[in-house]
């Protein structure tokens, strides 16, 4: 929707299990366990932020089940809406380039690094300057 440049496109998630690409930009870790089997070599990380895990309580209530996701996600959000401070960091990686969120969960789709990246996308979507012509009809 919006015309800005780097943000909602730029953040993707990838299987830390998934080889390295040119596109990744900055690969941050942001599961609260250090994957196993994984080398901090092999995954070229630019950082590892733990705290933007989801909570290891609200981990143990989801354990990956489909059926609990909608309420895991919800839980999810509301405590990185309680901690700024654990993505505001995020945040500025994604306006300069692009921004891979790596993750553990076999399940691609279902886990939290998608829930993040969602709450990113929007925290940037409210930060970008409007782009339509009637928003800007006032300033002249």
């Amino acid at each position: 929707m919006g015309d800005h440049k780097g943000g909602a496109e730029m953040i993707q998630c990838k299987r830390v299990y998934e080889d390295w690409s040119a596109t990744d930009g900055q690969r941050v870790l942001v599961d609260r366990l250090w994957p196993r089997g994984c080398s901090k070599a092999t995954l070229q990380l630019t950082a590892w932020l733990r705290e933007v895990a989801p909570s290891s309580e609200l981990r143990r209530q989801f354990c990956h089940t489909p059926e609990r996701f909608a309420e895991f996600r919800q839980h999810y959000r509301q405590e990185l809406a309680a901690h700024p401070a654990y993505w505001q960091g995020l945040l500025h990686i994604a306006e300069n380039g692009p921004l891979t969120l790596l993750f553990a969960a076999r399940d691609t789709q279902l886990n939290n690094a998608q829930v993040l990246a969602e709450f990113l996308e929007e925290e940037l979507e409210r930060r970008a300057p409007p782009s339509s012509a009637v928003c800007y009809a006032d300033r002249f």
